[in-house]
């Protein structure tokens, strides 16, 4: 059996008692379960969900609605404790990218973007990942465990405070650093939901993405939940057999049964699936590949990212030129696609898609 076809492996038992103990990853249904415990009426439950993910506080005398006995009561039960941004790097181009130090120990990184009016944070879902895809330097870790929904929002959370993200400025959440985020479904939902509640951090579901290798179990998964994510695909070549050569997951769930997926995806009113495609020379960046592309993108509502690939020391590819590039980007403009071309921040620093990495 692959690695992606079974249960990624969850922290360890004494580890996740430890957690259980953290209120930053407690929906409303868990601390509603607490203070039903203890006799506290339902609005605690609120006033606390608020102060974390809202006012993002992290000490309990910090939450002033509370009486004194109920907040010494919460700090003898309960930690707030983010995860910890171990290391951080500034890009040329004002990307950061950020180190985090789990409660185990286990690190995983995750990427700040500010843009005009708005910013993006790129954020892992697992401690290395099973996907094994030979142009991106995560896979060379393999899989070490899931992360926990806490420390999902935990990354989020953290590079608000280091950032001093202002509350009122749009923030976009794509799950496209380490990991696959549909082998970790039950986490990364419950994850995003403490992220959308509007008692939260209200980040809208067309805010945040989950970008896929292709477990098309896990995109059929993800259709039944609502509300949830967008929808991204990590495409990456056209036929099965280049696919597969890059995309190892691919000799599993092929381009047809891809298509057949996507194609069955529960979309709503104006939205679209994503089709991210790294460019790389000689493998995925022929005029043939973009006819192939646009004849994929056809079969339901999508728009195209193509993203030249970002070098890693360890790999054999190479980016394509920006001729070919572009005239891929044009003919699929040309036939009426939706298609930008995607530079990746933080390259300067190894914190572009597919260079997030932890040495062993």
């Amino acid at each position: 059996m692959r690695a992606w076809e079974r249960e990624a492996p969850d922290i360890n038992t004494d580890q996740l008692h430890k957690s259980e103990k953290n209120a930053v990853g407690m929906g409303l249904v868990a601390l509603n379960e607490l203070f039903g415990r203890w006799g506290e009426p339902a609005y605690r439950s609120i006033q606390v969900f608020e102060g974390i993910y809202k006012h993002r506080w992290s000490n309990w005398q910090q939450f002033s609605n509370l009486s004194k006995e109920l907040r010494d009561k919460l700090a003898t039960e309960l930690i707030i404790e983010w995860p910890l941004l171990d290391c951080s790097l500034l890009s040329s181009d004002g990307a950061s990218k950020h180190t985090v130090r789990l409660i185990d120990g286990k690190h995983v990184e995750c990427v700040y973007i500010p843009y005009d009016g708005r910013a993006t944070m790129c954020i892992s879902s697992q401690v290395g990942c099973a996907m094994g895809c030979a142009f991106c330097a995560t896979g060379s870790m393999g899989i070490v465990r899931n992360l926990l929904a806490a420390e999902i929002v935990g990354q989020v959370l953290a590079m608000a405070k280091y950032h001093r993200h202002p509350k009122d400025l749009p923030l976009n959440i794509v799950l496209m650093g380490m990991g696959e985020p549909l082998h970790n479904l039950k986490q990364v939902m419950d994850a995003f939901a403490i992220l959308n509640h509007p008692k939260g951090m209200a980040i809208p579901p067309r805010r945040v993405t989950i970008s896929t290798s292709g477990l098309v179990p896990g995109i059929i998964k993800l259709g039944e939940y609502s509300p949830r994510p967008r929808l991204a695909l990590s495409l990456n070549a056209t036929t099965d057999i280049a696919r597969t050569k890059i995309m190892p997951v691919n000799s599993v769930w092929g381009l047809d049964q891809l298509s057949r997926a996507l194609k069955s995806f529960p979309l709503h009113a104006d939205e679209q699936i994503t089709l991210e495609y790294v460019v790389i020379k000689g493998i995925s960046d022929s005029m043939e590949d973009a006819r192939r592309i646009s004849d994929f993108a056809n079969q339901f509502p999508s728009k195209i990212n193509l993203i030249p690939y970002n070098q890693l020391q360890m790999s054999e590819y190479l980016p394509p030129t920006e001729t070919l590039l572009n005239e891929m980007g044009s003919y699929l403009a040309d036939r009426g696609h939706v298609v930008s071309i995607r530079r990746s921040r933080g390259q300067d620093i190894g914190g572009a898609c597919g260079q997030l990495v932890i040495a062993k």
